[in-house]
């Protein structure tokens, strides 16, 4: 896994590349704190390209979801499902007891 970069290695990559800019030439202008990037004449909202493309068509799902809602209908008009439990399926199972009072074996019983 590639280690991501910390902020004194991040500063140390601006500050080289700064750096490099300048002993090729380059120059930075000074400009005064407070002052905005933006167009001071212009709109805030009429500079951002936000929803500048036309709007794309949707594709139709009415028969889609009108199936599902049929499935979902069918669903609740039909009686859940009974469930069966296995005690009343097949009986209990008894514990017989010896003349002491300790088990000795497991039986099913039938009979309720």
């Amino acid at each position: 896994m590639k280690k991501p970069q910390t902020k004194a290695e991040l500063r140390a990559t601006l500050e080289r590349e700064m750096r490099r800019y300048l002993d090729a030439g380059g120059q930075v202008e000074s400009v005064p704190p407070g002052t905005s990037g933006r167009d001071p004449d212009g709109s805030r909202y009429t500079t951002t390209s936000l929803f500048n493309e036309p709007r794309p068509s949707r594709t139709p799902v009415d028969g889609v979801i009108a199936a599902i809602e049929a499935r979902r209908q069918a669903m609740r008009q039909r009686p859940p499902a009974r469930r069966v439990r296995k005690r009343d399926a097949g009986g209990r199972q008894r514990v017989i007891y010896d003349d002491f009072g300790e088990p000795v074996r497991r039986v099913w019983d039938d009979s309720k």
